[in-house]
């Protein structure tokens, strides 16, 4: 059997190899515990989730500051000397995060994360108890 936790860390694999500039990609949840990660070691990916998260409380509070719309963060960049760092939602309660090279295609990083975020809210999804169980 596969461990959900492999499965992962095989479609992060993907993004990674798969984007040129990509260096580390990982998920977490939105508590900032990490669940998977690729090409970056367990100190560094624990580091990076707890920084998502409090990028996340960050983003709930600006959210705040246009009523009426969905309060959830969707995407958040941030752009520093030599790099981004690029955090998704990716299902309810997780997120995607992403360091990239100063040179990486943000157009194909966001294609690909996209399209990378429902692949991991299908893994992260569990089915609903039935009745009795």
């Amino acid at each position: 059997m596969i461990r959900p936790q492999m499965q992962l860390d095989w479609l992060l694999q993907g993004l990674v190899d798969g984007v040129p500039g990509a260096r580390h990609a990982l998920v977490l949840t939105g508590d900032g515990l990490r669940l998977a990660h690729y090409a970056v070691d367990e100190d560094v990916a624990d580091r990076l989730a707890a920084i998502c998260a409090g990028l996340q409380s960050l983003s709930s509070a600006v959210a705040e500051m246009f009523p009426g719309g969905d309060q959830r963060t969707r995407m958040i960049v941030i752009e520093v000397g030599g790099g981004y760092f690029y955090v998704m939602a990716a299902g309810e309660g997780a997120f995607l995060a992403v360091v990239a090279d100063d040179g990486v295609d943000a157009g194909l990083m966001g294609r690909q994360m996209r399209d990378l975020v429902v692949r991991i809210g299908e893994h992260l999804a569990s089915p609903a108890r039935r009745e009795g169980r």
